[in-house]
């Protein structure tokens, strides 16, 4: 899943997997796949401001402020996706506003407004606040300044989680039992959200879903003969793009939008009249935006700093942490990429800090995290590179400074949205079941905490969005810190995960802590620890460029969190592990298997081993 263009016969790659050296491919390639990219990425942030602006103000959303929002907010993210890709993580991840600032900013919408608010699939809630009168402070034109600084204060915290290294160390103690129900909640948790704009016309949603899954699963081999090019060092051999698999998501989007049009054109009603309403804001300022006006900070008022800011802030930045770091490793997975280093997610999280940063400064309502959309059509088009990303950003860029042209993507069908929902985050809950296969799930203690966790992340959300006036402590940033929390099935998913697998007794087999070391010892695995660092490195590190300019002390405190370690310290760590794999008898040779020998005390003998992850082909993109 790491491209479009075929990997030669006898590179170990299997049938379906591909890469996409950035010097092999043509411009207009590169170009079709940022568009792809950009469609996704417009559909998530067209359905993220679609669902929050009801709850804010008439003031902000009405004439044009709606398309200036949300060119701001392309802007931000724009600039964000370049920071990722260059000096973050590396990874081709797409930036957009999450859900996860969403379910924030709505409780605190609604505890201001003092009213019903929208629940995330669109149906009314009460108000958050608990008290019976909720007297509000300030103007109901300062909603959005209180928002943004919520978001200003959720990118410091962001940017504070990743210099101290707090990320880097989640990652290293993320094992299958946590990962795994971790992103099939990402997954299932955009299921209202689908479903509510699906049901604008379940028919054309359909026909979305049936031509992706066509291209890229039935017909992903079909090779177009004029989608080729020739290799810069290889003379006249073509090379031919999996066109309908690479291109599975641009096609069928094309293809519904245009009879979306003909249908409106013919003035043949197909649109539910409930749905169709929401989308009056979005036409009606369209054609009145201005054409160039670029995003400045302070203009819808500077961002407000209060207590409750302050909280609501603590809990976006907790929950898109959260969401990166899962998005983080499901890219990878997706990419076959070597495993991600601590250095590189702490890298990762301080450019999303810094993205959000920027986005509360311009004043929008949701700040910059990795879009799970974007990297599950990834690993759906298996079609993963830097470069088709970076210019889908400039993209954004360009959009963001032009409010009429940013406008242009409000014009998606409402069914457009729900259809890619569909089929990108149905990729997440697969890749989270995948992880199952590196444990025991038939140990019972798996059972309980898969069950548990998945389940409680789905109840606890629902029953407090019936009754958010239950949780009242007496003070209302901790109210509102503490709702904001439990309504985000990510975050109780990722703690409780996190903390019964840490807590909870087990044995090796069941935890799916097998090192790769240890299988590589065995004669099982193709990667020695030394080299996937070095595959790592190649793809996670700096650019070569920048690490000439920094200087020795970047690998101090607190930049040492963001460097990776030298080599001398990494010999250290393999001559430690090569050690701890030396039993009684002396070392094993490889191909005797120690590991399926019982341990010393541990009375129960370890189950025959799962596949690894390090055994899977590596992406191997140019920067």
């Amino acid at each position: 899943m790491n491209g479009g263009c075929s990997r030669a016969p006898g590179a170990g790659s299997p049938a379906r997997a591909s890469c996409f050296p950035q010097k092999m491919c043509s411009w207009m390639l590169n170009c079709c796949l940022a568009l792809q990219h950009l469609v996704v990425q417009a559909s998530s942030m067209c359905i993220f401001h679609l669902l929050l602006l009801p709850t804010l103000p008439e003031e902000t959303t009405r004439d044009q402020a709606t398309i200036e929002l949300l060119a701001c907010s392309l802007f931000a993210c724009g600039i964000s996706t370049v920071l990722q890709t260059t000096l973050g993580s590396r990874l081709p991840l797409v930036q957009i506003p999450s859900f996860e600032y969403l379910v924030p900013a709505m409780v605190l919408s609604s505890h201001l407004s003092r009213g019903a608010s929208m629940d995330r699939n669109g149906t009314a809630v009460a108000s958050a606040c608990p008290a019976p009168r909720c007297p509000v402070t300030g103007s109901q034109a300062a909603l959005l300044q209180e928002v943004s600084g919520a978001v200003l204060v959720s990118g410091l915290v962001q940017l504070a989680l990743g210099v101290s290294g707090v990320c880097g160390w989640a990652v290293q103690h993320c094992r299958p039992m946590v990962l795994a129900p971790s992103l099939s909640i990402i997954g299932l948790s955009a299921y209202k959200e689908a479903a509510f704009f699906c049901s604008t016309n379940w028919g054309v949603a359909l026909l979305f879903m049936l031509l992706a899954v066509t291209f890229s699963q039935h017909l992903g081999s079909c090779r177009l003969p004029f989608c080729a090019w020739s290799q810069a060092w290889g003379g006249s051999v073509e090379t031919s793009v999996l066109t309908l698999r690479t291109f599975s998501v641009l096609f069928p989007f094309t293809v519904v939008c245009i009879i979306c049009a003909v249908l409106r054109h013919l003035h043949i009603p197909w649109e539910s009249l409930d749905l169709a309403t929401t989308q009056l804001s979005w036409a009606n300022s369209t054609f009145h935006a201005p054409w160039l006006r670029i995003p400045y900070a302070g203009k819808w008022g500077w961002p407000l700093l209060t207590p409750r800011a302050l909280a609501v802030g603590i809990a976006m930045a907790i929950g898109c942490s959260i969401n990166s770091v899962s998005c983080y490793v499901l890219c990878g997975r997706l990419l076959r990429a070597p495993r991600l280093p601590p250095h590189a997610c702490n890298r990762g999280l301080c450019m999303e800090g810094l993205g959000s940063l920027l986005a509360g400064l311009l004043g929008t309502p949701g700040g910059t995290a990795a879009s799970v959309a974007n990297t599950c059509a990834t690993g759906f088009t298996q079609a993963g590179s830097r470069f088709p990303v970076q210019i889908s950003a400039l993209a954004c860029v360009v959009l963001g400074m032009s409010p009429r042209l940013a406008g242009l993507l409000t014009c998606i069908p409402l069914v457009v949205h729900g259809g890619v929902l569909c089929i990108t985050y149905a990729v997440a809950v697969g890749t989270g079941i995948s992880y199952f296969q590196y444990a025991d799930i038939d140990s019972g203690r798996n059972i309980f905490i898969v069950g548990f966790t998945m389940f409680m992340a789905l109840l606890v959300p629902r029953w407090l969005s019936m009754a958010p006036a239950h949780l009242a402590t007496g003070w209302v940033p901790l109210d509102l810190l503490l709702l904001s929390l439990l309504m985000m099935p990510v975050f109780l998913t990722g703690f409780l995960s996190f903390f019964l697998e840490n807590t909870v007794s087990g044995t090796l087999e069941e935890r799916g802590l097998l090192s790769d070391l240890e299988l590589w010892k065995a004669g099982a695995g193709s990667h020695h620890p030394r080299g996937e660092r070095c595959e790592a490195s190649q793809m996670y590190g700096l650019p070569t460029a920048l690490r000439r300019l920094l200087p020795t002390s970047c690998n101090a405190f607190p930049c040492c969190f963001l460097c990776p370690e030298s080599e001398e310290e990494e010999e250290e760590e393999d001559e430690e592990e090569e050690g701890s794999c030396t039993n009684e008898e002396g070392t094993a040779a490889p191909g005797e298997g120690t590991h399926l020998l019982p341990k010393p005390g541990s009375g129960e003998q370890q189950w025959a081993r799962r596949p690894s992850e390090t055994e899977m082909p590596a992406w191997h993109p140019v920067a």
